[in-house]
C-alpha cells in the first residue's frame, strides 16, 4: 500500500503564510509595546481582591468650596460621594463601594453612577460610597492602578478590597457586593 501526499508549494500558499507571519508578529509586538495584561481575567495589574486598600488624600466637596464642577465631571453629583477623603473614609470602619468613573467621557459610568445614588438612599449609614472622577482625582487611578473605567471596587471595613470588577455592573451585583462586606448572606 502506498499513500501519497501532495504538498502545495504555491505562490499563494506562501504569500497567505507570509501575511498570517506577519499578523502575528504585529499582534505580538503591540501587546509587548501596548502593555496589555490579559491574564484570563483576575485583572492583575490592578489591586489584587485580599490587598490592603491604598490610603490617600483625595479631594472632598469641602476641599473645593462645595463647587460640584472642581470634583466631578459627573452632570447629577450627589454630595454623599464626596463627604470623605479616601483615608479618612478607610479609617471609619466602615465597608466603601469605591468608583472609578468620568462620566465627562463616559456613558456607561453615568448609568454606573445612578445606580449608586440609588444604593446610598439604601445602605446610607451602614457604607461609604465615594467616587474618584480621573479628571479631579488623577492620584486615586494611580494609586489602584486603575485603566479606563468605570471600576469599581468594594473594600471591607479593615480596609482589605474584597471586590473588583471594571466595567459596568448591574445594580444586583452592586447590591450582592455590599450585602458581603456587610456580613450578610446571599
Amino acid at each position: 500500500m502506498t499513500i501519497i501526499v501532495e504538498v502545495d508549494n504555491s505562490p499563494a500558499r506562501d504569500k497567505m503564510w507570509s501575511v498570517v507571519v506577519a499578523l502575528g508578529m504585529a499582534l505580538f509586538v503591540g501587546v509587548i509595546l501596548l502593555g496589555y495584561d490579559y491574564d484570563g481575567g483576575s485583572n492583575k495589574a490592578t489591586l489584587l481582591v485580599g490587598q490592603k486598600a491604598p490610603a490617600l488624600r483625595t479631594k472632598t466637596l469641602a476641599d473645593v468650596g462645595g463647587d460640584f464642577s472642581k470634583i466631578t465631571s459627573y452632570r447629577y453629583p450627589d454630595e454623599r460621594m464626596y463627604q470623605y477623603s479616601l483615608d479618612e473614609a478607610l479609617k471609619t470602619g466602615k465597608p466603601i463601594l469605591l468608583e472609578f468613573a468620568t462620566p465627562g467621557h463616559c456613558t456607561v459610568c453615568d448609568v454606573q453612577l445612578q445606580q449608586l445614588k440609588s444604593l446610598a438612599t439604601k445602605y446610607g449609614p451602614k457604607v461609604i460610597f465615594l467616587h474618584m472622577d480621573q479628571y479631579q482625582n488623577p492620584e486615586a487611578f494611580i494609586a489602584y492602578k486603575v485603566k479606563g473605567d468605570p471600576w469599581t471596587f468594594m473594600i471591607d471595613g479593615n480596609g482589605i478590597v474584597q471586590l473588583k470588577q471594571p466595567g459596568r455592573m448591574l445594580y444586583g451585583e452592586l447590591e450582592l457586593a455590599i450585602g458581603r462586606a456587610l456580613g450578610e448572606r446571599s
